[in-house]
């Protein structure tokens, strides 16, 4: 069987999206990271191999996320792309008279807006944490609820509380004010749900029109507290993916199909056979400019397979061998 995998690389999450020759989705996994792209890579690469068939065949691979070069010197990427695309992408698949993408994950946040099938603008956010999904966990375990408990109480609030939002520690802070005052626990966690929403639209998007139809993924549209909020603020609809959450390896699973099909070469992709590999990485400073970059490097028994994280691409021409 004829398959094309698709892996996103997220700082929190690790997500996977095999599909076949007629771009309907064959296996999915969502991992958590926890710090260890590599090891999660490869414990994914069994995991989704598990789920495919004996007789599937890898016909082409694509990475993307935050470490998407990484993941694709391990995995033989055919494809390296950038989350904007990757969503984009997935999302057209799906809902081709999409306008406005949101997307909400671990540690960044993003919006894309779409015009006539076509990337127009879009914005991000991977400085400030209030607003992604980290948070929300975080706020979760501090209140001792499950993050599916958070979600639901939040749908039973009836006054919610007004809270300051626009950054973690003041959200936090008061947060912990609102229940020494006494109000309601649920009335908090709405109201929480409010104030994200509102600093993703006053800083994501800002600027921005946005136009229905308006589609919500990513980790945090998990969150029905927060797809409520959205459509309270927005005054529409918001529409969320059965796979909301792997959306960013579904477009590279898409968009890795149609190269290979245009340019029909033979797969790079290593094979499911490289979880069992030993990679070590390191990281040097570049001194041959003022920049003084620093240089990740992946290798192998001392051999160096890539290096990358330069303004310039010096060590990127260059494998070190």
């Amino acid at each position: 069987m004829e398959a094309y995998l698709g892996i996103d690389v997220g700082s929190v999450t690790t997500k996977f999206a095999a599909l076949d020759r007629d771009d309907k989705l064959l296996a999915h996994l969502y991992l958590p990271t926890q710090g260890k792209p590599i090891e999660t890579v490869q414990g994914g690469l069994k995991k989704i191999r598990q789920e495919l068939s004996p007789d599937t065949e890898i016909c082409g691979a694509a990475t993307t996320g935050s470490a998407r070069y990484l993941a694709g010197v391990i995995v033989g990427a055919d494809l390296v792309k950038n989350e904007i695309t990757s969503h984009a992408v997935a999302t057209l698949h799906y809902y081709p008279d999409v306008q406005t993408v949101i997307e909400i994950g671990g540690q960044d946040s993003k919006i894309i807006i779409i015009r006539d099938e076509i990337v127009t603008d879009f914005g991000m956010n991977t400085v400030c944490a209030a607003g992604t999904g980290s948070f929300l966990d975080h706020q979760a375990q501090r209140l001792n609820l499950s993050i599916q408990e958070f979600s639901e109480r939040a749908l039973t609030s009836k006054t919610p509380v007004r809270i300051a939002g626009r950054c973690t520690v003041f959200g936090e802070s008061d947060m912990i004010h609102k229940q020494q005052m006494g109000h309601r626990i649920e009335d908090i966690i709405y109201g929480l749900c409010q104030a994200l929403v509102r600093n993703y639209l006053n800083n994501v998007g800002l600027g921005k029109e946005i136009k229905p139809p308006v589609v919500f993924q990513g980790g945090v549209a998990f969150n029905k507290g927060i797809i409520k909020a959205f459509r309270e603020e927005l005054k529409t609809d918001l529409i969320v993916p059965e796979h909301h959450e792997v959306m960013g390896a579904i477009g590279a699973a898409l968009l890795v199909h149609e190269e290979i099909t245009q340019s029909k070469n033979k797969s790079t992709f290593k094979g499911f056979g490289i979880s069992d590999v030993q990679y070590q990485t390191s990281s040097f400073e570049c001194k041959s400019c003022p920049n003084l970059c620093e240089i990740a490097q992946l290798s192998v028994k001392n051999k160096v397979l890539a290096r990358w994280g330069g303004r310039c691409d010096l060590w990127e021409r260059t494998t070190g061998e």
